[in-house]
């Protein structure tokens, strides 16, 4: 653009020079240079500033790495690469077999757990029932230590009698405040068992609960909308839930945008709302429409976490470029570009819009230079 602007000064200042006769002399040459150099170099400065551009963008996407939840051997991959699916489809199998009787075991578990139950209301009513049997021999036996204390005061029965009658009384309170005990504790078992607080029950219950989780674990399925790539997962081997170790990589279906990078210099030129032109390697000649969707907050390269160790200055030398997020508006759909595709960058501020044709032809220029290149 520079040249052509250049080229273009020179072409008027001929034509000026020719149309008005003016002399060649040493201070009209100075002068119409100086003049162009002036006004190309403030037309370029102005252009820099309030349109910025930069050649470090790409299209950026999010993948889910599929990770099985428990360790086993695949039996069936029925996902098919590059396909697009639905959320809920099956990603692949495990042999659910080890899984199956696992639940099997705890559902035995549980059962035999259950059947305290009927033993504990069995000995709870067992334990009423010998206090009734203790409450009836209390009540016998007092009732003939009064009427044998009674005859002992009018001399029908003696003192031996008496208190052989007073022991067997004691001995049935004693026999009845055992039963009660026993009642109490069957009772507290009983109802702590039917309230589900029993907790042999509600470990079996966990248990139980755990095995049929890593039962279902044993079918993957897609975390969303979208398709997996590059799939080399096959029946046979054996997937294991480490997380460093995903068996394969889910593209999640979403609304994809641009990253650019972009000089700090522009910053204050860098805003939501502001149009962009986009130009693909992929895609001479073309560009594209799009828009400024935010300034993302951060630049990765200083920051800093919590260690063992002291920063130095050398952590200011990395000079970050602020990354802006951008969306096409163009329908780029006719083109099938994979994602990740690298792509240059203008944004048109709404300071000097005059300005930002030069931008305009800038990049329409280097998108027609993508034509040219040589691998051999």
């Amino acid at each position: 653009m520079d040249l052509l602007l250049i080229l273009t000064y020179a072409a008027l200042c001929i034509a000026i020079f020719k149309i008005f006769n003016i002399p060649l002399n040493k201070w009209t040459v100075p002068t119409a240079v100086l003049g162009g150099v002036i006004l190309v170099g403030t037309l370029i400065l102005l252009m820099n500033y309030n349109h910025p551009y930069t050649t470090q963008g790409g299209q950026v996407f999010v993948t889910t790495p599929i990770v099985p939840g428990v360790r086993g051997k695949v039996i069936e991959v029925p996902v098919e690469p590059n396909t697009l699916i639905k959320k809920g489809e099956v990603l692949f199998k495990i042999d659910p077999t080890p899984f199956e009787a696992q639940v099997a075991l705890q559902q035995a578990a549980l059962a035999e757990a259950q059947q305290t139950v009927l033993g504990l209301e069995a000995s709870y009513k067992a334990a009423q029932a010998t206090t009734a049997k203790a409450i009836a021999e209390r009540n016998r036996t007092r009732a003939q230590f009064e009427r044998y204390d009674k005859g002992f005061r009018r001399g029908a029965f003696t003192a031996a009698d008496v208190d052989n009658r007073r022991q067997f009384y004691r001995s049935a309170e004693a026999t009845l405040e055992a039963a009660q005990a026993e009642e109490r504790r069957a009772k507290l078992a009983y109802e702590s068992e039917i309230m589900g607080e029993n907790t042999t029950v509600a470990k079996v219950q966990a248990a139980l609960v755990q095995a049929e989780f890593n039962l279902a674990e044993t079918v993957v399925y897609a975390p969303t909308d979208g398709y997996v790539t590059q799939v080399q997962l096959r029946p046979g081997m054996m997937a294991v839930p480490i997380p460093l170790r995903p068996v394969m990589t889910f593209i999640n279906q979403e609304e994809k945008y641009y990253i650019g990078a972009f000089r700090q210099n522009s910053l204050l030129r860098l805003e939501p709302g502001f149009e962009a032109d986009f130009i693909f390697r992929a895609l001479p000649g073309k560009t594209f429409k799009g828009k400024v969707i935010e300034v993302l907050p951060a630049i990765g390269e200083n920051q800093v976490q919590a260690a063992g160790m002291l920063y130095g200055s050398d952590l200011l030398l990395r000079q970050g470029r602020p990354l802006i997020k951008l969306k096409v508006t163009d329908d780029l759909s006719p083109y099938h570009l994979p994602l990740g595709t690298s792509v240059e960058i203008a944004v048109y501020s709404d300071s000097f819009e005059h300005v930002s044709v030069m931008r305009k032809v800038l990049i329409r220029m280097k998108s027609w230079q993508n034509y040219l290149f040589l691998d051999h």
